[in-house]
């Protein structure tokens, strides 16, 4: 507190400019309720009081007013200053001054060896340093990391604390929050990168795939997935795949599947002038010319008849109608594969339909549809590449005339390789 001369007017003094005598100081720790709190005691000093605590003030102190000063009237004899009476936390100077008491300087206070002691006029302080709360009489360190002051991670020191970031994030000027990190500005992926809150991701283009070590991308091999994804052969190129197609086809628009190239619409055939060119999956035969052999003779480029009124025909089918036809390999079974059927009906005959050759491996088996007509049956998947030729057989029977009598198609199959 700071020494008051007596001319000095302060809170706790009546007015007493114009009087002969200042009126008597104000008891301050009497008429006011608490005054002081907690462990301290209050003191009443001239114009004011001190909260002191009460181990270091145990006797009340009430000072004598100040003696009012003469009137501005130069005396007639010479005067003698008097020793000034001091406040309690100062001390009379050389000039007769009251001057401030440094109690830390002089080592005279009672703050305990954790605290920080701060000189106050006619006083002192007792005080913790930053980072430090005042405990139980003892400065004790703030964790700090309690109480948030970091975005993210904290690590607390005696008297103050640290800041740090996750992976991914960087320190902001302000010491405490955390921004993002870019990574990707650093490229660390070797196709796409793809920067996420506190880390990024890479990605690859279409065709590859993202290696073990998260930034590095590798070839796809889409050929593995599966062995239907071409229907005839995958080959694997990097970031991509193809598929390709045996001799005698090509890879259709949908780049997967295969379709048969018809070399006799193309021309690409080696076929002569004479000879019909017949195509099949995945290939094509040349066909020459119908030769009948005797006693046959020809009735039109695919049929051969033996007539009736040459005796060695007797026993002989009366036609022989010659067709082809294409086969698929491995085709799913059973199928209806050909249509046979009278062309000529006679009064009171019935027709038999079977198969009369060719039918070693017990392919094919015929099926009567009606009294007319017989359809040709696969009964049992056929391998390729082969050729198969079948002897079909009409057997034309009428009683009323006492008539038997047979027609032969001989149907060539070319079963292909590949079931497509």
């Amino acid at each position: 507190m700071n020494h008051r001369p007596t001319d000095v007017l302060e809170a706790g003094m009546s007015s007493c400019l114009s009087a002969p005598l200042c009126l008597p100081d104000v008891d301050e720790c009497r008429t006011l309720p608490d005054a002081c709190r907690g462990d301290m005691r209050c003191v009443n000093q001239n114009g004011g009081y001190l909260c002191m605590p009460r181990g270091l003030y145990n006797q009340p102190f009430r000072p004598e007013p100040y003696p009012p000063e003469p009137r501005s009237v130069e005396p007639s004899y010479p005067r003698v200053r008097s020793t000034a009476q001091c406040l309690l936390g100062y001390t009379a100077a050389e000039d007769g001054s009251c001057i401030d008491i440094d109690e830390c300087e002089t080592n005279s206070h009672h703050c305990n060896p954790t605290q920080v002691c701060i000189n106050t006029s006619g006083g002192y302080t007792c005080s913790c340093n930053e980072g430090y709360w005042l405990i139980g009489g003892q400065c004790q360190d703030i964790d700090e990391c309690r109480y948030g002051y970091c975005q993210q991670l904290c690590a607390n020191v005696p008297g103050s604390y640290s800041c740090s970031c996750n992976p991914g994030f960087v320190l902001n000027p302000d010491s405490r929050t955390c921004h993002d990190v870019d990574e990707c500005e650093d490229e660390p992926c070797s196709h796409g990168c793809f920067n996420t809150y506190g880390s990024f991701m890479c990605n690859c283009d279409e065709g590859f795939e993202l290696a073990a070590d998260g930034t590095s991308c590798i070839d796809l091999d889409e050929c593995s997935f599966s062995e239907f994804l071409c229907q005839h052969r995958c080959v694997n190129a990097p970031g991509s795949f193809s598929c390709i197609c045996p001799p005698g086809y090509y890879v259709f628009e949908d780049g997967r599947s295969c379709e048969d190239i018809n070399e006799c619409d193309t021309g690409n055939n080696t076929c002569t002038t004479a000879q019909v060119c017949f195509n099949f999956q995945g290939g094509y035969t040349c066909l020459n010319p119908l030769h009948c052999s005797p006693p046959y003779v020809e009735v039109t480029d695919n049929q051969c008849m033996c007539s009736a009124e040459n005796p060695s025909c007797r026993e002989k089918p009366f036609t022989i109608l010659y067709r082809h036809m294409d086969l698929s390999s491995g085709r799913s079974v059973p199928a209806d594969i050909f249509q046979m059927q009278a062309t000529t009906r006679y009064p009171g005959a019935f027709y038999i339909f079977q198969i009369k050759s060719g039918n070693d491996g017990r392919e094919f088996y015929m099926r009567q549809t009606s009294n007319v007509s017989a359809t040709l049956v696969l009964s049992r998947p056929i391998k390729g590449p082969k050729k198969v030729v079948l002897d079909l057989e009409m057997v034309t029977v009428n009683h009323v005339i006492n008539f038997r009598g047979s027609s032969i198609i001989r149907l060539t199959i070319f079963v292909s390789e590949h079931p497509f």
